[in-house]
């Protein structure tokens, strides 16, 4: 008999070995061998599991890493895109996005529709049942560029693209030089959409005079905060911030600072593969007594 808690942990290993090798044919066959389940019910348990067939839930994973390249890599062409996400020609890869999103790859381009992409990938999330290494450390006020994203988080990708563009056309924080964070005003699980606020910010030298793209001046102060590293996909990041909040807290005695959680991305879609993906979590802490 398979256990509640084993059937996850083997889901998820099937999850994470198809982000790990979307540019490798993954048959029904291999991902059973992966999940050690039998062949012959593994189509209907990955189903229910996940809400779609194996193949569909492949297909959308890579024409998930297509969309980010499509609005963020734009001097790579939408034939190469189309290719690398296992289309034999244009007119198939374009036939497929525009059925999954509404969209044409040369529209979505253009302008991405996020609201209805978001809407496709709202498939059941992964749970983490492992415990999570926390460290504490002392973060040096670092200023900052932020773009005010404020309204649905479905539409965060469009405040991203205008900040990119902010980024190239003043070169004030180069991706490659600067660090790249998001402080999290609200919990988007809880929030109203239009209620939801949250900053993309690029660390800075300078001021940042004012510009077309409302990119404005703030910092990231000074001060002990719990850290917890998280890999993969931004999709389940959100992993962490439950797990700070609400396993490790309360055991720890320490108390919150009032400054809202950000992220750091230490690396970046479209260069790094999802699966490849690391962000630090960090969680304001109050100083201790002994420090003052």
């Amino acid at each position: 008999m398979v256990k509640a808690n084993s059937y996850v942990v083997r889901f998820n290993k099937v999850l994470d070995y198809i982000d790990q090798h979307l540019n490798e044919a993954l048959t029904v066959e291999l991902l059973s061998q992966v999940a050690n389940f039998s062949t012959y019910h593994f189509h209907r348990q990955f189903s229910e599991y996940v809400g779609v067939s194996v193949s569909k839930y492949i297909q959308l994973m890579r024409l998930k890493r297509a969309s980010y390249r499509l609005a963020f890599n734009k001097s790579v062409r939408i034939t190469d895109i189309g290719l690398d996400a296992g289309f034999e020609n244009p007119e198939s890869f374009s036939r497929a996005f525009k059925h999954t999103f509404g969209q044409t790859p040369s529209g979505f381009r253009r302008k991405p529709a996020w609201e209805p992409w978001s809407q496709r990938y709202e498939l059941p999330k992964k749970e983490r049942n492992h415990k999570m290494e926390v460290q504490i450390v002392e973060f040096e006020a670092t200023k900052i560029a932020a773009l005010e994203h404020r309204g649905t988080p479905s539409l965060v990708n469009n405040s991203v693209g205008i900040f990119i563009d902010w980024r190239k056309a003043t070169g004030l924080s180069p991706v490659k030089s600067s660090k790249t964070y998001g402080i999290v005003y609200d919990n988007p699980d809880t929030t109203n959409p239009e209620d939801f606020r949250f900053d993309i910010c690029g660390s800075v030298l300078s001021i940042v005079p004012d510009n077309p793209q409302r990119v404005i001046n703030k910092t990231i102060p000074t001060g002990r905060c719990a850290v917890v590293r998280h890999h993969g996909t931004h999709d389940t990041i959100g992993t962490c911030a439950y797990y700070l909040y609400r396993d490790w807290l309360p055991d720890s005695g320490e108390e919150l600072r009032d400054f809202p959680m950000y992220f750091h991305y230490v690396n970046l879609l479209p260069e790094t593969p999802e699966h490849e993906l690391i962000t630090d979590v960090y969680l304001p802490l109050k100083q201790t007594k002994l420090n003052g």
